[in-house]
C-alpha cells in the first residue's frame, strides 16, 4: 500500500506539466498590413526628361592650303590659320576657348590619263589643320561663322549645342523620373489588387542628351550665318524597388 500511495503521488505531480504543451509564436503584423508573400517585391523603370535652350556651341572648322613643295603648303596653311585665330579673337572669343588640332601634310599625287602606263607622280603637297572654337555668347555665334569663314576657313565639320552647367537640369530630370516611377508602381500595384511598401532599392541608370542638330535658315549674300539652336533634351532613367502588401 505504501509503494502505490509514492506511485500516485509521482503521477499526480507530473500531470501539470504534460497538460501545459509548448506555445506555437505567430507572425506579427501591423493591422491591414500583411506582406502579400515573404519578400514580395516589384521592380519598375522610370523616365525623366527636361528641355532647356542651349547657351553654348562649338564649332570645328578647318583650314586647308595647297603649294607646290610642302613648305609652301604648310606657309598658307598657316598663314590662313594665323588670320582664322586673329578674327576669333577680336570677336571676344577667349583662348581658353579656342583649340587647333589635326595638323595634317599630304602630297597631292597626278592622275594618269586612262590607258596610260606611265607612274603617278607627286604634283604638290596639301596641309590642313582644324580649329576648335567654343562660343558662350550665342548672339554672336552667326558673325563669329561668317568672320572665320571669310578670314580663310574652308572647311566646317561640326556645330555642336551644349549647357555650360547641365547639373540642374539632369537633377530635375531625375526627379521627374523618380515620379515617373512611383506612378508607375502605384498604377501596377493597384491593378493586382496589391498596395505599395516601402522602397527597397533606388538606382541612377543612365543620363542622356541625343545629339542636337543645327539648322541654317536662309539668308542674303554678305550678311551673318543665321543659326536656329533649338533645345537640348535630356533624359534620365531610374530604377526603383518596392516592397509590396496587401
Amino acid at each position: 500500500m505504501k509503494r502505490l500511495h509514492l506511485l500516485g503521488l509521482a503521477v499526480l505531480a507530473l500531470a501539470p506539466i504534460g497538460l501545459a504543451g509548448p506555445a506555437r509564436a505567430q507572425p506579427a503584423t501591423a493591422a491591414g498590413t500583411a506582406p502579400a508573400e515573404a519578400g514580395a517585391t516589384l521592380s519598375v523603370t522610370g523616365t525623366g526628361r527636361v528641355s532647356r535652350a542651349p547657351d553654348m556651341a562649338s564649332i570645328v572648322l578647318g583650314v586647308t592650303a595647297e603649294g607646290k613643295t610642302a613648305a609652301e603648303a604648310v606657309a598658307g596653311m598657316s598663314k590662313d590659320l594665323a588670320a582664322v585665330l586673329a578674327h576669333v579673337q577680336t570677336e571676344g572669343i577667349e583662348g581658353r576657348d579656342v583649340q587647333t588640332s589635326g595638323l595634317s601634310l599630304s602630297p597631292r599625287w597626278s592622275q594618269p590619263r586612262p590607258g596610260s602606263t606611265a607612274p603617278a607622280r607627286i604634283e604638290g603637297f596639301v596641309a590642313s589643320s582644324r580649329v576648335t572654337v567654343t562660343v558662350r555668347a550665342l548672339d554672336r555665334l552667326g558673325r563669329v561663322l561668317d568672320q572665320v569663314v571669310k578670314a580663310g576657313a574652308n572647311g566646317f565639320s561640326g556645330l555642336t549645342f551644349a549647357l555650360s552647367d547641365p547639373a540642374p537640369v539632369e537633377d530635375a530630370a531625375r526627379k521627374a523620373a523618380v515620379a515617373d516611377a512611383i506612378h508607375k508602381a502605384g498604377v501596377l500595384a493597384a491593378a493586382a489588387g496589391l498596395t505599395l511598401g516601402p522602397v527597397r532599392e533606388i538606382s541612377d541608370e543612365a543620363v542622356s542628351r541625343p545629339p542636337l542638330m543645327f539648322a541654317m535658315k536662309a539668308a542674303p549674300m554678305g550678311s551673318e550665318v543665321p543659326v536656329a539652336q533649338g533645345e537640348i533634351d535630356t533624359q534620365v532613367t531610374v530604377r526603383m524597388v518596392f516592397a509590396l502588401g496587401r
